[in-house]
């Protein structure tokens, strides 16, 4: 299944004349639109030269009208469930094990947190988020589904340097709906730092709004990248991503990269003996 026309992929959703042509379409649209990019104007300025502030700022204003909008999605717990079921269903597909030591950045209020804590044994899972705000209304989360007893660890941060977190401790990463709220410089950031937490034999997913034109941001709220480019930031940390094929036959409008330690080569290593001799 195509779910993104190349058409789509090509929009460059910054230009005046597609906003143009999406206003004529969407009329009723166009007031909340406006409301939106004055407010997110004055929160940039009021939190100029730091994207997390920012953005923080950004989840306190959403979240304090719509939690679950907050994360994603029109405001409907419906969509709020597809969604995190989607997440919990193409993990468990791809090994996700009970066993497991599950790190996820950007966790907000549990959308699919949820469905991870009670799946993995107690201790395993750790949500981390620049919200103080969505992470109170995750405890509800927790609450709601009776979660306590899996003791689930959720930390606010004000980075993605993961600087708090032992080395090699996790065997899956994820982040969903991040990377597309970020600009390069925090996406370069986390991919700097992920390395270290991630042990080896595991595996880093993240999501992100793909464009096969030119790369491009929209209220700094959306923005959207070239595969190529997230790909080898990935390589210079010395890290190697490959795109989800599988992952585009989802309903997900967003597509999905996976980061690894790079396999050794065995041609490249030699056993001592052979070495020796």
């Amino acid at each position: 299944m195509q779910k993104t026309s190349a058409l789509r992929l090509r929009t460059n959703r910054a230009r005046l004349g597609h906003k143009a042509r999406y206003a004529l379409q969407h009329p009723e649209r166009v007031v909340p639109y406006l409301r939106r990019a004055g407010r997110d104007g004055w929160l940039r300025f009021k939190h100029r030269g730091s994207h997390i502030a920012y953005y923080r700022a950004v989840m306190a204003s959403d979240t304090a009208r719509s939690p679950e909008a907050a994360v994603g999605g029109a405001p409907s717990h419906d969509r709020w469930l597809a969604v995190g079921q989607l997440q919990y269903d193409y993990l468990v597909q791809h090994g996700l094990k009970p066993e497991d030591r599950m790190l996820e950045i950007g966790c907000g209020n549990l959308r699919a947190g949820w469905r991870f804590i009670q799946y993995l044994e107690p201790g395993h899972y750790y949500g981390i988020d620049i919200s103080p705000d969505i992470l109170i209304e995750a405890k509800k989360t927790l609450v709601r589904y009776g979660l306590q007893e899996k003791v689930p660890h959720l930390t606010p941060v004000d980075n993605l340097k993961l600087d708090f977190l032992p080395d090699a401790s996790f065997t899956v990463v994820h982040a969903h709906s991040v990377f597309s709220h970020s600009p390069l410089e925090v996406i370069d950031e986390c991919l700097s730092h992920v390395g270290r937490v991630l042990a080896p034999g595991g595996f880093f997913d993240f999501t992100f709004d793909r464009t096969e034109g030119n790369e491009h941001q929209v209220l700094r709220e959306d923005f959207y990248y070239r595969t190529d480019t997230l790909i080898r930031l990935a390589e210079k940390h010395g890290l190697v991503a490959r795109f989800m094929d599988d992952w585009e036959s989802t309903w997900h409008p967003q597509s999905k990269l996976r980061v690894t330690h790079p396999t050794p080569d065995p041609a490249a290593e030699r056993p001592a003996d052979v070495a020796r001799a």
